[in-house]
């Protein structure tokens, strides 16, 4: 048999290693650990640089403004000096002086206004003798020519007063008359037998040329409370920059009336010289127009007894609206409008008489409403002939209606005299309208008025910014208030001192300058922008970039809080 031989013992095969695994595991650390170092460096970028970036060129830009020194305007007190040159002629020096003259005096009275407003009035008297042009000027024949006279030897300041104490028995001053007012900024005063009877008749001459309390109070009538305003606060117009005056001729019936009035000639004539004085107030502009077919709205009332047509007082306030809607003067000014109609009556109304609330006639045959204007009734002189042929020809007597109309007009300024003791003689005016005294009162008022107005004007600012903050406040707007607060407290400062021309104009600035703030357009930009339609642009923009940001940083914050809470392995 053959033997198989046998299979070789297999070999014995040394082992193989594998190769080491990749080192998956060990690179996922790394990797989280480098996402997290993008995460936080995008949130750190975006918080850090972003934000701060977005917030800046998105705030909205709000100049500083002055809020303590709005808020101290409407509690500084006013005190309004006034001085005042006492002048003894020979023979006038009062029995008991205080001193030999010349010497120096102050009066100080307050004015009673509210809790918060104090007024304080103050006569800063110089008492002196006359000099030896002022003597000459005293030996005039009558009191008109002595006021002539002194005139250039007076002081021409603005609000400053002269008197002039003459003997007892001087012939300057008629009998019964113990004061004269001329047309400038002295008086005539009859000595009295004691210095206190001269001092009481020179505080009633020093508060009719300057002010009393009730002008000032009219001034202040929006911090008088309730029921405590007089009269003249309801009638004099407001302080203002400019006025406009409107002539107007209301010719309802203009196929019986031809009606022609010199209205040019006349207001050169009669009003322009009260305008050139008042043009230190305000500035004023003046037209007219003619209106034809306009109609009162009240249908006057016939009387059988007088064969004429009447319009009682309590229907007057009936007529200005309908004629103001013809008017179309006031829609497009910018400033108070004084309008002061002429009106000529239908023939079928004439002659048409205006009655007072006793029923008398008024003499005038006119009215006037305040803060408005006024209105005359002219009545054409009916034809002798009932065959006359129309339209009648009408000339109308400018000077009677012009006297009229500059009546109505100081009364709207609040010129109208004081009510004063018989023996006190007020001189007329004259052509001028107003005496220097009278304008200066006048300033007295406005410049009261206007440092009240400006401290309301911005205390209403500055509580309007605080409430609402997404107003933009532009530089230009806060140096207006600035320049405001710095007049108004200029202006004050001034009126303690005397200087009224100074104290008036500074108050005109210090109101312009809180108007201009006031309405400056730029203030409404963002007044109603509200929030959510922030919300409304913002999210969409801020809320994709956002929401990775915030994961990133979530998960950052899990994991390492999953990993403090591991325990630590120990080989």
């Amino acid at each position: 048999m053959k033997q198989v031989p046998a299979a070789p013992a297999p070999a014995r095969c040394a082992p193989v290693r594998a190769p080491p695994p990749a080192p998956v595991l060990s690179a996922v650390p790394a990797e989280r650990a480098r996402g997290r170092r993008a995460a936080l460096s995008f949130a750190t970028i975006a918080v850090a640089l972003g934000l701060p970036l977005w917030w800046r060129t998105t705030e909205t830009y709000r100049a500083a403004l002055p809020y303590g020194d709005i808020a101290g305007l409407g509690r500084l007190p006013f005190q309004l000096s006034v001085p005042v040159a006492v002048v003894f002629a020979p023979g006038s020096l009062p029995r008991d002086p205080l001193r030999p003259l010349p010497f120096r005096d102050v009066r100080e009275m307050e004015i009673p206004v509210n809790v918060r407003t104090s007024v304080t009035s103050r006569y800063e008297m110089l008492y002196r003798s006359t000099t030896a042009q002022e003597e000459a000027a005293l030996d005039a024949a009558t009191a008109r020519e002595a006021d002539a006279a002194l005139h250039p030897l007076q002081d021409a300041a603005l609000g400053s007063l002269t008197m002039y104490v003459v003997p007892e028995t001087s012939p300057l001053l008629p009998q019964g008359i113990n004061a004269y007012v001329g047309k400038h900024r002295s008086a005539l005063v009859r000595a009295a037998g004691t210095l206190p009877a001269l001092r009481s008749r020179l505080q009633q001459l020093t508060q009719v040329m300057s002010f009393t309390a009730s002008s000032i109070t009219a001034a202040l009538s929006d911090r008088v409370p309730d029921g405590q305003p007089g009269p003249d606060a309801r009638r004099n117009l407001k302080s203002s920059l400019g006025y406009e005056i409107t002539f107007s001729l209301l010719n309802p019936d203009p196929k019986s009336h031809d009606v022609h009035w010199a209205i040019e000639d006349a207001v050169t004539r009669y009003v322009q010289p009260v305008l050139d004085k008042l043009s230190l107030v305000a500035n004023f502009s003046v037209d007219s127009q003619i209106l034809y077919y306009a109609v009162l709205g009240v249908t006057p009332r016939y009387d059988k007894e007088s064969s004429s047509f009447l319009l009682s007082a309590h229907s007057l306030p009936h007529v200005i609206n309908p004629v103001e809607a013809r008017l179309g003067s006031s829609a497009a000014s910018l400033y108070p409008v004084l309008n002061f109609l002429l009106y000529i009556p239908e023939r079928s109304h004439s002659p048409l008489y205006i009655q007072d609330k006793d029923g008398a006639p008024v003499s005038t045959n006119a009215f006037h409403s305040p803060r408005w204007g006024g209105i005359v009734v002219y009545n054409v002189e009916a034809p002798a002939s009932l065959q006359a042929s129309l339209p009648l020809h009408v000339d109308v007597d400018m000077a009677r209606v012009m006297e009229v109309f500059l009546a109505q007009l100081r009364l709207l300024f609040g010129l109208s005299r004081e009510e004063l003791p018989p023996e006190f003689l007020l001189e007329s005016p004259g052509n001028e309208g107003l005496a220097d005294w009278e304008l200066d009162r006048l300033l007295w008022a406005h410049t009261v008025e206007n440092i009240a107005t400006v401290a309301t004007t911005l205390t209403s600012l500055a509580q309007l910014l605080d409430k609402i903050g997404n107003i933009v406040i532009k530089d230009d707007v806060a140096s207006e208030v600035y320049r405001a607060v710095a007049s108004a407290q200029s202006a004050m400062d001034k009126l303690a001192t005397g200087h009224l021309h100074s104290a008036f104009q500074a108050s005109k600035e210090a109101a312009t300058s809180s108007e201009r703030a006031f309405f400056d357009p730029s203030l409404l930009h963002l007044l109603y922008f509200p929030d959510d339609q922030k919300f409304a642009i913002y999210v969409p923009l801020f809320l994709p970039m956002a929401v990775p940001i915030l994961l990133s940083l979530a998960k950052i914050i899990r994991e390492t809080r999953q990993k403090k809470k591991e325990p630590t392995k120990v080989d």
